[in-house]
């Protein structure tokens, strides 16, 4: 990745992470256990890494909890400040909200659920060069109907914000990260909620300012569903993904200290299986994270699946494409299917949850 110097960097972590309960009961989505770390360490570690060292993170639901996490940032090479929003006041606003803190002329603004490739450095190489106002980086996806897209020119400069359309005409989509001068940003309205996607940047194109975008195929992926976190975390442990930040050699699973696993167990895929969880004889545990002290009984299949900490699945379970809350027991013999969400603490009895027959 490309180096980086005279640059801050912002840090959007104000969310609760509704698409993600129950894991984000006990947690904010930020701070949940991905690839055996914090969400967040993954793309601190990233901004390390080009570079830059003065990151301040945009906080609200459960904001303490950041703060006792990263102290001061030393631990990794970073000072971290910290804002806390009152009241909710959207992209745009929590932007503004930070102002006060930010040193550097040049500020790069990141949404704290994106895993990202992208070379941070030659965005900001972009911004710069081409002198824009704003510069966004634009990820190219496979099927961008199911998300805003913006139109480039030649020259690059950004020349519209379309909403989701059956037909968009690019495969260009918006990736969560931005380049700010720091001026721009001062110019937000305070005090209120405002839309970076809806008013700040329709408002800038409106007015003449220059938008740059800097268009990337690399690897990107919005962790914001449970679907999408189990496949960020096994790309982050198979290398697919990059971080610096992996507490382990990439590999086709990733285990923390003090785990038990069966000598006829199978756990590949990509799977994490936290610190003190045990995995029984002959059960499959496949692309899927386990937090800590979670158990997977003999003869169960976890699959594509978060199991929270300290809960079970007991033995000859199947558990496919779930979220198991921290605490709850799936009895032996039941069978969740995608989709299934199990809130924290709940019991589920031998056989009671099944999606087939053949018990």
């Amino acid at each position: 990745m490309t180096s980086v110097s005279g640059a801050d960097a912002v840090i959007l972590v104000g969310g609760k992470g509704t698409r993600l309960r129950p894991l984000t009961l006990s947690a904010p989505k930020p701070m949940l256990p991905i690839a055996g770390a914090p969400f967040l360490s993954h793309l601190l570690s990233r901004i390390r890494a080009a570079g830059i060292t003065h990151v301040v993170l945009g906080t609200s639901y459960r904001a303490e909890v950041f703060e006792d996490h990263f102290g001061d940032g030393s631990a990794l090479g970073l000072e971290i400040d910290y804002v806390v929003e009152e009241e909710p006041l959207d992209t745009g606003g929590a932007i503004r909200n930070v102002a006060d803190r930010l040193r550097a002329d040049d500020v790069l603004i990141f949404n704290g659920d994106i895993l990202s490739g992208a070379d941070l450095g030659a965005l900001v190489g972009t911004h710069r060069d081409s002198g824009a106002d704003v510069t966004l980086h634009l990820q190219r996806v496979a099927d961008p109907s199911r998300f805003g897209s913006v139109p480039t020119d030649e020259n690059g400069r950004v020349t519209a914000f379309l909403e989701k359309t059956p037909n968009p005409p690019t495969d260009q989509i918006n990736a969560g990260c931005y380049v700010f001068r720091r001026e721009v940003i001062e110019s937000i309205p305070a005090g209120r909620p405002v839309s970076v996607e809806r008013e700040t940047f329709p408002g800038l194109l409106a007015a003449g300012a220059h938008v740059h975008g800097f268009v990337d195929s690399s690897y990107w992926l919005d962790v914001g569903t449970p679907e999408a976190f189990v496949r960020g975390s096994a790309d982050l442990v198979r290398g697919i993904a990059p971080t610096s930040a992996l507490p382990g050699p990439v590999g086709e699973a990733l285990r923390l200290d003090d785990t038990e696993v069966a000598e006829d167990a199978k756990v590949t895929g990509g799977s994490t299986l936290g610190a003190g969880s045990v995995v029984g004889a002959g059960a499959q545990v496949s692309g899927s994270v386990l937090f800590a002290g979670a158990r997977v009984e003999d003869g169960a299949v976890v699959e594509r699946s978060v199991v929270g900490a300290g809960a079970r699945v007991g033995a000859g379970a199947v558990v496919r494409g779930a979220v198991l809350g921290d605490g709850s027991s799936v009895g032996a013999r039941c069978e969740l299917i995608d989709g299934a969400r199990v809130w924290p603490d709940v019991e589920l009895p031998p056989g009671s949850i099944r999606f087939s027959s053949d018990a």
